[in-house]
């Protein structure tokens, strides 16, 4: 008996089985750009041995033109179709299934070439795209089927054709960009017509017993989006045009609502399937912070979708269905939606990997094989360096001990958990701990590891982090002085509030403290309030008419920095602008180019254009910066005892946990 029976059920689609209710979205994550087809072919054979039903890729680009950027990755010519079917041939060894997505960005492409329904620039582009004629059109249809027909012959097991996320054949949908008069433009039959076409017209050339999955925006969020009349209008043709499936897609990138970071709460335009699956008579797809199997089930019992898609948690876990499957799903490794190691890196042109997860897209080079000497080897340090390191030494087979000194497993990690929208993070630091224990750490807690604690293992890993720097400033030590450590574990604080330092520690210090009641984050409806996210039944887009509500702030806070310029620009470049906003939106005061000059029990003195100010404040909180924690790296080279220093230890930036991640992870698989 199975907790979860609907995930695991079999999904028939007429001409082929799927062996359960579970897609893979798709995620481009640079690997066929790097050319090396073996390692584009273990990424995805490792997930297929994972159980997942059915794999969709990254988006491949018909043409040139229609290339994410310059050089993006695609089926262009017949010579591409034999690089493929290494991957192709992988997966279906590994008794897994594949799709191929086919993604024409149109003027979100990243190059002069970028072609559109009329030329109407992007915002998030600096290219104004050219206006397709009659003939461009043509070629565009012709050039997706092509690359459809290659798919199949790539030995795919069908196409997902992307026509949502404001790309390509979403654009002809929506009159802020379409702007045409002729038979593709104008009313909502002829902006359709488009994607109706190159479905019908991919179903027409790779026959009845090809899965074709169709990407529908549900929801625009953008001004002047489609209506909900026009997305069952749509979704109906689309099935009419033989379509398979249709997977649900969310917003426009360009989009001022978040959509799958990990403040938005799990599964939540998830209503937007329901609404729209007794509508057609095609299987439909929930997508969009699906990230356990619970809350898959949960969807699937209540009848919201026949399948559902999670992407990014199949960079943390890639035997996700398997665990799930065999009652294991407590070992799954979580996704916490962080998108600093995924969708950071992919839109910073970096191969995309996971913070949780560092062997995703390195599972040819970063290898965890049993060890062929065990040893004995001494972690101190219980944050995620400390854990990742002590976790992957233990699983290939070396005897562990974890030393910390403080009473509970997860570092940094438990400040950052308290922070509204990072409710995710208990998830983390619930599976580190269940992960250490069924790996055979031996967890030392409560304990001031030294030298003598440390001698004659083996091995010796000082990962104790960072402690916060010290920023000198004349008054620190007055009673309403506050580091944002003891802020963040529940120090009392007042009304006015001076948060002194902008990075991420900063922000999130904000947002703890402008922020009342419950958290939107694991509020749907709250959340769909503060964003200005309404029904796309009521109102074009789905953008609420009266926009953001916010729940009014618990404080009036202060940010400020000493950098020129508007605070955040150092934050991660797909989650950063949402940090902002949801300042913003509280009414935080963001101020760049600040000198901070002295503390007073009025309040804080700062100097701006050399000009002197007092901000009065009842609580002034120090995120200055981290320095590394070097005490017992420095009293083991006096003892002569060699060891390794990992995260915040070797370096203090920012309490980088990806990077401290897979510090711990690299060591680890070296031992």
């Amino acid at each position: 008996m199975t907790a979860y029976p609907h995930l695991l059920a079999p999904l028939d689609l007429g001409f082929t089985v799927l062996p359960n209710r579970v897609l893979m979205g798709s995620m481009h994550t640079g690997l066929e750009e790097t050319g090396d087809w073996n390692r584009v072919a273990e990424f995805y054979s490792a997930r297929a041995r994972g159980g997942v039903g059915l794999m969709v890729t990254g988006g491949m680009a018909p043409n040139r033109e229609g290339g994410v950027f310059p050089g993006a990755a695609g089926l262009y010519t017949s010579a591409d179709i034999a690089s493929h079917r290494i991957v192709t041939d992988r997966v279906h060894d590994a008794g897994g299934r594949i799709a191929m997505q086919i993604l024409h960005a149109g003027r979100y492409a990243y190059g002069k070439e970028c072609v559109s329904a009329s030329a109407v620039k992007s915002p998030i582009s600096p290219f104004v795209p050219r206006e397709l004629d009659e003939a461009g059109i043509e070629k565009q249809i012709a050039d997706i089927v092509t690359a459809a027909v290659r798919a199949r012959e790539a030995g795919y097991d069908g196409v997902e054709v992307m026509g949502s996320e404001g790309y390509f054949l979403n654009q002809f949908l929506v009159t802020h960009v379409n702007r045409r008069i002729d038979r593709w433009g104008g009313s909502y039959e002829n902006r359709m017509r488009l994607p109706v076409e190159v479905v019908a017209r991919v179903r027409a050339a790779v026959g009845p017993d090809f899965i074709l999955i169709y990407r529908l925006s549900l929801i625009d969020l953008v001004p002047d989006g489609s209506s909900w009349d026009e997305v069952v209008l749509l979704a109906r043709s689309v099935e009419g045009a033989g379509a398979t499936l249709i997977n649900s897609g969310i917003g426009w990138h360009e989009a001022r609502v978040p959509t799958i970071a990990t403040s938005v709460p799990r599964a939540a335009f998830a209503w937007l399937t329901a609404r729209l699956r007794p509508e057609v008579g095609i299987p439909v797809i929930a997508s969009n912070r699906i990230n356990t199997p619970e809350v898959a089930e949960g969807l699937l019992a209540q009848g919201a979708a026949d399948m559902v898609s999670m992407a990014r948690p199949f960079l943390a876990d890639p035997d996700f269905v398997a665990k799930a499957a065999s009652g294991r799903a407590a070992e799954i490794a979580p996704c916490i939606a962080c998108n600093q190691a995924c969708l950071d890196h992919t839109f910073s042109g970096r191969l995309t990997s996971c913070l949780v997860n560092p062997r995703a897209c390195h599972e040819t080079e970063l290898v965890y094989a049993p060890a062929a000497t065990p040893r004995r080897i001494a972690v101190v340090g219980a944050g995620p360096a400390g854990l990742m390191c002590a976790l992957v030494a233990a699983e290939r087979g070396h005897a562990v001990v974890l030393f910390d000194k403080a009473e509970t497993l997860g570092g940094q990690l438990n400040l950052a958990r308290r922070v509204p929208g990072k409710e995710e993070f208990d998830g983390l630091v619930d599976w580190f701990a269940g992960s250490v224990a069924r790996a055979g750490v031996e967890v030392r807690l409560g304990h001031v590891a030294g030298p003598k604690d440390l001698r004659g293992f083996d091995e010796v890993v000082v990962a104790t982090g960072v402690v916060p720097r010290d920023p000198g400033l004349p008054g620190q030590d007055l009673a309403h002085v506050r580091g944002y450590a003891e802020v963040l574990a529940g120090a009392p604080v007042g009304q006015r509030v001076v948060v002194v330092g902008a990075g991420g520690i900063g922000f999130d210090v904000a947002e703890f403290l402008v922020h009342r009641g419950e958290s939107p984050a694991v509020a749907p409806d709250l959340w769909r309030q503060e964003w200005g996210v309404g029904d796309p039944a009521t109102i074009r887009g789905g953008l609420a008419a009266g926009g953001p509500r916010p729940e009014a702030p618990a404080r009036q806070v202060t940010l400020l920095q000493r950098k020129p310029g508007k605070p955040g620009k150092g934050l991660g470049k797909t989650t950063g602008w949402i940090h902002r906003a949801s300042l913003a939106m509280k009414s935080v005061e963001m101020r760049g180019g600040v000198t901070y000059d002295r503390i007073l029990p009025e309040g804080l003195v700062i100097l701006q254009d050399g000009v002197p100010e007092l901000l009065p404040a009842d609580t002034i909180v120090l995120c200055t910066g981290q320095e590394p924690e070097g005490t017992l790296s420095a009293a083991l080279a006096s003892a002569g005892i060699a060891h390794h220093v990992i995260g915040g230890a070797e370096r203090a930036a920012e309490l980088d946990a990806k990077r401290a991640i897979d510090q711990g992870a690299r060591l680890a698989a070296g031992f």
